[in-house]
């Protein structure tokens, strides 16, 4: 399976970096997309191989050429991994004095883009070249999507994945493609709170889980490479959820 183009959105850091990490192991090539083009510089440095291009593929001019770049280097894409995303940011912001519901409509707007757009329209651009059969498409989404998160902007986004995802598996399963979900609970080490996350909310995340521990990067990178191998193969349409049992509580 090895020598495969690994296409990664939010490749530059977190779960997209350490998911190209783990298909650069095997000497496939990782295609890092993000939005900044220093973080990219530094993912491209900790990865043998890897191939940057900088765009964000929220805005759809963006995504086209993204997969212009992909069809004249590659041809065709073995493996779509949409881990772009978080809680959204959408510049300008509202102003200080903005109505409250101006202000909501801000915040859903840029999770949506942040979270949805990202991978529909790459996708989408992307669709006639994903290798027939053996293609994978696969998605990050969020324990968020199952029970909310205090953001519900963010959990929405996450939660439209999934029938989105179901479409797409059933309209590219007569190709040979398959099209799947993973839905991380807690990870450490990736950019996605910001510093925002007190220790007392970070230890109650992980007693929630059945083993008592923070997921990694590496566990959900190391779900994704199941998925996009041929052992995996009959497995499409599916959410896996990986988070140590969080969904279940205590």
């Amino acid at each position: 399976m090895a020598g495969r183009t690994v296409i990664i959105t939010g490749g530059g850091t977190g779960i997209g970096l350490a998911t190209a990490k783990t298909f650069a192991r095997d000497g496939d090539t990782p295609v890092l997309i993000g939005r900044r083009s220093d973080v990219l510089a530094r993912a491209a440095d900790s990865v043998p191989g890897a191939v940057t291009y900088q765009a964000d593929v929220a805005d759809p001019d963006e995504a086209a050429g993204a997969a212009e770049f992909v069809g004249e280097e590659f041809g065709t894409v073995d493996v779509l991994v949409l881990a772009a995303g978080g809680i959204g940011l959408l510049e300008p912001g509202p102003a200080v004095d903005a109505a409250p519901l101006t202000a909501l409509a801000h915040e859903w707007t840029a999770s949506f883009r942040s979270n949805v757009l990202t991978a529909v329209l790459l996708t989408e651009a992307l669709r006639d070249r994903l290798a027939s059969p053996g293609g994978r498409v696969l998605f990050v989404s969020s324990i968020a999507a199952y029970r909310g998160s205090g953001n519900g902007a963010y959990g929405a986004s996450k939660a439209a994945l999934h029938p989105y995802a179901f479409d797409l598996a059933r309209a590219l399963g007569p190709r040979g493609i398959t099209v799947n979900v993973v839905a991380p609970g807690l990870v450490v080490d990736t950019e996605f709170f910001g510093g925002r996350q007190t220790p007392e909310r970070r230890q109650a995340l992980i007693d929630e889980t059945l083993d008592k521990r923070a997921g990694t990067p590496g566990d959900v990178a190391e779900t994704l490479y199941w998925l996009a191998s041929h052992a995996a193969s009959h497995v499409t349409a599916q959410i896996l959820q990986v988070n140590g049992g969080a969904e279940r509580g205590r």
